[in-house]
């Protein structure tokens, strides 16, 4: 995967924890009928057109069951795959292919599926200066792999979690009483090289957040008329996003509106999977 956010390290724990979830003590209905190591191989096929990813998160999987689990891919994360395309084979004991086989498609459907939803959005995005950002709205325990799948799609990612960077929502104002307030104690807190963004619901407010010297102002569930006028109240002075129950069905509506960047929860929370499948698993001789 080549990626520091996904590497072994941070994602065998997660692994573990979701193969300790499907087998608590035992596969039953594998140990019932393969009493004893059988070397065997499967198919990986894909049933959907789609966009892979989480292939790497898909061959961890089986290695944590056993290291000497051999998976052979024909495809890399990013590619475009088509319905009934062979996409790997996995080859090793019998018990381990059919112990961690839905874990192991679990990951990869889920990845595979924000991965094609993200490139499906940022499409219609194409050519315009405002790129695409995903949200924390993700899976609890599956955020690292949901927001790695937001990138193959061509997304951007916001803030990993709540100690990756300041944004003052409507709660934090109130708690603080003002937005100039909930600024300066953002300013007076956190260390100089961080950002501070505050969340804005209308144009009194984008104003006031600007004059607080917010970094990035996020124009919350505006309509394009109001994101037109709040960008250029805020002239340059601040990066601009806007966020709001955006889909792939009304994102065309924001291209014109001449925001920095738009979030889209929909992303992480509302993408169907990719429909793959492990098929044609079959003893083979020992080399």
């Amino acid at each position: 995967m080549n990626d520091p956010v996904t590497s072994a390290l941070n994602c065998d724990n997660l692994i573990r924890m979701a193969l300790a979830e499907d087998i608590t003590s035992e596969d039953v209905s594998t140990n019932a009928v393969i009493r004893t190591y059988v070397r065997g191989k499967v198919q990986l096929i894909c049933k959907q057109d789609g966009v892979i990813c989480g292939l790497p998160v898909f061959e961890r999987t089986f290695k944590l069951l056993d290291e000497k689990t051999a998976v052979t891919f024909f495809a890399a994360d990013g590619d475009e795959v088509k319905s009934g395309q062979l996409l790997g084979e996995v080859e090793g004991d019998i018990r381990v292919l059919l112990s961690g086989e839905r874990t192991a498609l679990n990951f990869l459907q889920r990845m595979s599926g924000i991965a094609t939803y993200t490139r499906s959005v940022a499409a219609l995005l194409k050519g315009s200066k405002t790129r695409l950002l995903d949200t924390r709205k993700t899976t609890p325990n599956m955020r690292i792999f949901e927001k790695y799948a937001v990138r193959v799609g061509g997304g951007y990612n916001h803030r990993y979690n709540l100690s990756d960077g300041i944004l003052l929502k409507d709660n934090h104002i109130g708690a603080a009483g003002s937005i100039e307030r909930a600024v300066m104690l953002a300013r007076e807190y956190a260390p100089f090289v961080r950002k501070i963004e505050v969340e804005v619901e209308n144009l009194d407010m984008c104003r006031r957040a600007v004059e607080a010297g917010a970094d990035i102002i996020m124009l919350d569930n505006m309509t394009p008329e109001q994101m037109k006028e709040a960008v250029a109240l805020i002239g340059g002075r601040a990066v601009t996003e806007c966020s709001g129950n955006v889909t792939k069905e009304n994102i065309a509506r924001i291209i014109d509106t001449g925001v920095d960047f738009v979030s889209s929860g929909a992303l992480t929370h509302s993408a169907p999977i990719l429909d793959l499948s492990l098929k044609n698993l079959h003893p083979v001789e020992e080399t």
